[in-house]
């Protein structure tokens, strides 16, 4: 992997609006940039379900191994509505997260200055905390199939995949972000009163590794009554960490309980570096909206933020956030979704703007 300021990115806009927020992505990218003395080398591929019409392959064979010696994945969004969303995810996404080995799918969770949250009498104090999800093994494998199809002895078999190694890196991880947290607080998502093998194994393996970190303190809920205290007490999480289906549920609750999950960054992270990581916005392609220039790219321009951090430049991963939020305070740089007149490159812009000026 590079060790210089100098970083290779693998730039993947794929669908809809992914296609337009990722230019803005990168326009923030080359910003922050000339400020911190940091270069980037984008290396752009069309992998889409584009691609896929016209190859039947959302992206060629043997792909990836032209991006493992980059340094980040910056990947905007995947799926069309004529292409199955099952073959669009199993064709770029979850590949690129399997064979580059990024277990752990980070979502913040924070109420920004300038947005408002759908929860009354909340402020940014009240909501800023991370979800940590399993990212590559849990209820989302491969394991199981069809049987009879087409015929009333139909049956679909689907097995949830739990090892040990793969729990307790994921947990290890969270109890490591807790640390560097004021709180230092991990909330356990769980189910073991319904689902009677993995997630009592979940509990087993949260208890035994928790014991390796006694400064960190602990909570445990049912999947069910803990999107419901999201709601109702965001304040009381510090950092969550849940299986794939459990985390993927919670990281799209948390962004809508923070204002927008249009806003909402996440990243695919190789803890080890051994692989790129990739990052992306929680959104989809939004189909119902694409190629008018409206879409929020601050979820993209996060995600970059994300990316900065993870290659080592917290301070430009910081002053990109300290911009997003400035321009999120003025009106008039917001986009639509946000109650602004903004389009997507004048938001980008904004932003840009905001970080050389600094």
């Amino acid at each position: 992997m590079t060790t210089t300021n100098a970083f290779k990115i693998a730039t993947i806009p794929g669908d809809g609006i992914g296609r337009e927020v990722v230019p803005e992505g990168m326009r923030v990218l080359e910003a922050v940039g000339r400020k911190f003395d940091i270069a980037f080398q984008f290396d752009e591929v069309d992998w889409s379900c584009d691609t896929y019409k016209k190859t039947g392959r959302m992206m060629p064979d043997g792909a990836l191994e032209q991006f493992k010696q980059h340094d980040a994945v910056f990947l905007g969004a995947v799926g069309w509505p004529d292409v199955p969303d099952h073959v669009s995810l199993w064709g770029l996404l979850i590949p690129i997260r399997r064979e580059f080995h990024q277990y752990v799918n980070l979502r913040p969770v924070r109420l920004l200055k300038g947005t408002t949250s759908p929860l009354a009498n909340r402020g940014p104090e009240d909501i800023d905390f991370y979800v940590v999800r399993e990212n590559v093994e849990g209820e989302y494998s491969e394991a199981g199939g069809r049987l009879y199809r087409g015929t009333e002895d139909e049956i679909a078999i689907q097995e949830a995949i739990f090892t040990r190694r793969g729990t307790d890196r994921v947990m290890r991880y969270a109890f490591e972000l807790a640390r560097t947290r004021k709180r230092k607080h991990v909330t356990s998502a769980t189910k073991s009163n319904g689902i009677v093998h993995t997630m009592p194994f979940w509990d087993e393996r949260f208890k035994a590794v928790k014991a390796d970190y006694p400064d960190v303190e602990t909570s445990q809920y049912h999947i069910d009554i803990l999107t419901a205290h999201f709601v109702q007490h965001p304040d009381w999480f510090d950092v969550v960490v849940g299986s794939n289906l459990f985390g993927d549920i919670l990281s799209d609750l948390g962004p809508a309980v923070a204002g927008s999950i249009g806003i909402a960054p996440s990243a695919n992270i190789n803890p080890e570096g051994d692989f790129p990581s990739m990052f992306e916005p929680v959104h989809g392609s939004a189909p119902d909206i694409a190629g008018q220039g409206i879409a929020n790219p601050i979820g993209q321009i996060w995600s970059a933020a994300m990316m900065l951090d993870h290659l080592g430049h917290p301070e430009a991963a910081q002053s990109v956030i300290d911009a997003m939020e400035e321009v999120i305070a003025d009106p008039a740089s917001r986009t639509k979704d946000m109650g602004g007149k903004a389009n997507t490159a004048e938001c980008g812009e904004a932003i840009a703007s905001v970080i050389a000026s600094r």
